[in-house]
């Protein structure tokens, strides 16, 4: 995948590692687009991850990251989308093969459930990992 601009949602439970992942681009030098939440003040994750999964689909940005309580509901709302492929993941192999099988443009953690290191390795793996199509693109056109 090629990674020109990543964006990055949360809600108010995926704040505080919203945080770290920002800081994590940042210092990487990888350029990202905030669509917010901006406060652990209690909020509504499909206000963040429409407005994400509209630009994947219109290309403003390459791939996304969203992140809230438990990941699930990030995933369902930018899966609504006919150009996101959204996956959760909580573990470096999930990360891979979220890439490798299913070639998905949007890595979902769950704040709540993960460390920032673990976050940071996955990003790492979610950025790094061609799809390798073949078999596996037939699948996706199936979607």
């Amino acid at each position: 995948m090629e990674i020109k601009t990543i964006g990055v949602a949360c809600d108010h439970a995926g704040f505080p590692l919203k945080q770290y992942v920002v800081q994590y681009l940042e210092e990487k030098g990888i350029e990202y687009k905030d669509y917010g939440t901006y406060s652990d003040r209690s909020c509504d994750y499909p206000d963040f991850a429409h407005p994400l999964a509209e630009d994947i689909e219109a290309g403003v940005v390459s791939c996304g990251i969203a992140i809230c309580g438990s990941g699930q509901g990030m995933a369902i709302t930018l899966n609504k989308h006919h150009g996101v492929r959204a996956g959760l993941a909580w573990n470096v192999e999930i990360a891979h093969l979220m890439r490798q099988h299913n070639n998905a443009n949007c890595i979902v953690f769950p704040g709540r459930f993960i460390t920032n290191r673990e976050c940071g390795v996955m990003i790492d793996e979610f950025l790094k990992t061609p799809f390798e199509a073949g078999r596996h693109q037939l699948r996706i056109d199936k979607i």
